[in-house]
C-alpha cells in the first residue's frame, strides 16, 4: 500500500452520508473506526445480530471504512446476503436513502430485488435512473409504472427511452403520459414523437399560449427565495402574497406541483398537500424537507387522502413518534388493522381514553373498550 493511499482512504471514510445513530449503543462500535478491525470486521462479515435493515445500513457504512479489507468483506456480504435479510430491509422505508440506492446499484439485475427497492418510496430517485437504461424488460416496466417518479426525476424517462430491451409500447405509454402532465424533454426522441402524437406537430413549433404562461417550480423557488437558508423557518406569508402563491401553483402542471413539493418550502407543502391529484400530494408528504410537523398534521387529518396517511403508517421513524402514532389510531380513514396493531402499543391512559371520547369513531371505541378488558382481572363471582 502506497503512503498516500491510507490519506485518500480516511478522506473517503470521513464522506460516508450517514451516521450511526439508528444503532443501539452497544452496536456503534461495529462502525466506529476508532474500534479494533477485528471488532469492524465482525459485522463486515454479517456476525453481528442487527435487524435486516440496520445491517444493510452497517455494511453501507462500513464501505467507507478507512480498512480495505473491511470495504472489501463488506461489500462481498452486501451481495451474499440471504434473502430474509434482503427481503425485509428492501421493503424498509426506515432505511435511509444512500443505503437503498446503493443496493439498487448491486441488486438491479435481479428482478425480484430490484422491484422492491424500486416500489419503495425511500429509494432515491437517482439510483433508480442509474439502471433505467440497462435493466430487464420486467424491471423496466415497473419503472415505467411509477408515475410519481416519473414526474419527479426527468432523468428517469431519458434513461428509460435509452433501454434496448424495453418495449415500444412502454416508452410510448410512460411519454405520453409525461407529455399530458407538462413534462418537457426536447432531447428525447420518443418524449417529442409523443408530443406530436397528442397535441399534432404544431404543439413542437409552436407551443400553446397557455402552456407558456405556466409558472414552473424553479421559478417559485427563485421568487419566493426558498432555495435559501433557513427558508422552511421564515415567517408565514401576508395573505395577499399567500394567495398570489396558492393561484400560481394552482395553474401549475402536475409535473412542476410534484417538483415544488419535493424542493419547495413549507408554504408551498401546505397548498400541495391538499391537492386533488394524489401523485402531488404523495409527492408533498414524501418530500425530503418534510418536518415532523408537517407528519403530526396529516396524521390527524380526518380528511387527508388515504394515499397519504398511508405513506405515514409505513414510514417506521414516523410511527416511533407517539403524538403521530395517536393521531393515527384516532383517524376514522386508517385502516382497522392497523389502528388495532397501534392500539396495543399506547399508553394505557390514552387507550381509555379512547373508549370514552365520542368524538372517534365507534370502532376505534369498541376496539380501546376491548383492549381495556383483555388486561383488566376477571371479576370475582
Amino acid at each position: 500500500m502506497s503512503d498516500e493511499q491510507p490519506t485518500e482512504v480516511a478522506a473517503e471514510a470521513s464522506a460516508c452520508p450517514i451516521t450511526d445513530e439508528f444503532l443501539p449503543p452497544n452496536m456503534k462500535k461495529h462502525v466506529d473506526v476508532k474500534a479494533p478491525v477485528p471488532i469492524r470486521m465482525m459485522a463486515a462479515k454479517g456476525l453481528v445480530p442487527l435487524s435486516p435493515a440496520d445491517l444493510t445500513s452497517v455494511l453501507f457504512m462500513l464501505m467507507y471504512d478507512p480498512d480495505a479489507n473491511v470495504r472489501d468483506t463488506a461489500g462481498k456480504t452486501a451481495v451474499t446476503l440471504p434473502d430474509r435479510v434482503t427481503a425485509s430491509a428492501f421493503r424498509d422505508e426506515g432505511v435511509p436513502p444512500p443505503v437503498l440506492g446503493w443496493f439498487l446499484t448491486l441488486y438491479g439485475a435481479n428482478d425480484q430485488y430490484a422491484e422492491m427497492l424500486i416500489l419503495n418510496g425511500n429509494t432515491p430517485d437517482e439510483a433508480v435512473a442509474t439502471i433505467a437504461s440497462s435493466c430487464s424488460q420486467r424491471t423496466a416496466e415497473i419503472i415505467g409504472g411509477n408515475q410519481l417518479r416519473l414526474l419527479r426525476h426527468d432523468d428517469i424517462i431519458r434513461q428509460l427511452a435509452l433501454n434496448p430491451v424495453a418495449e415500444g409500447a412502454l416508452i410510448d405509454g410512460v411519454c405520453d403520459f409525461a407529455v399530458r402532465s407538462g413534462v418537457k424533454l426536447p432531447d428525447v426522441p420518443q418524449m417529442l414523437a409523443a408530443q406530436v402524437r397528442l397535441f399534432g406537430p404544431q404543439s413542437v413549433v409552436a407551443p400553446p399560449p397557455a402552456a407558456e404562461a405556466t409558472p414552473t417550480a424553479d421559478e417559485l423557488i427563485e421568487e419566493y427565495g426558498m432555495d435559501q437558508p433557513g427558508a422552511d423557518k421564515a415567517p408565514p406569508l401576508e395573505e395577499g402574497k399567500k394567495l398570489t402563491l396558492s393561484q400560481r401553483i394552482g395553474k401549475m402542471n402536475i409535473a412542476e406541483k410534484i417538483k415544488l413539493a419535493t424542493k419547495g418550502n413549507k408554504e408551498c407543502r401546505s397548498i400541495l398537500i391538499r391537492d386533488s391529484n394524489k401523485l402531488v400530494a404523495v409527492a408533498t408528504i414524501r418530500s425530503p424537507r418534510i418536518t415532523d410537523g408537517e407528519v403530526l398534521t396529516q396524521a390527524q387529518n380526518k380528511v387527508a387522502m388515504e394515499d397519504v396517511l398511508r405513506v405515514i403508517f409505513s414510514n417506521r421513524e414516523w410511527i416511533r413518534v407517539y403524538a403521530v402514532k395517536l393521531a393515527l389510531v384516532k383517524n376514522p380513514k386508517v385502516p382497522t388493522g392497523i389502528t388495532m396493531k397501534f392500539l396495543t402499543q399506547l399508553q394505557e391512559s390514552d387507550v381509555k381514553a379512547l373508549a370514552r371520547d365520542k368524538n372517534v369513531p365507534g370502532n376505534i371505541q369498541m376496539l380501546a373498550k376491548k383492549h381495556i378488558q383483555k388486561k383488566e382481572p376477571p371479576k370475582k363471582d
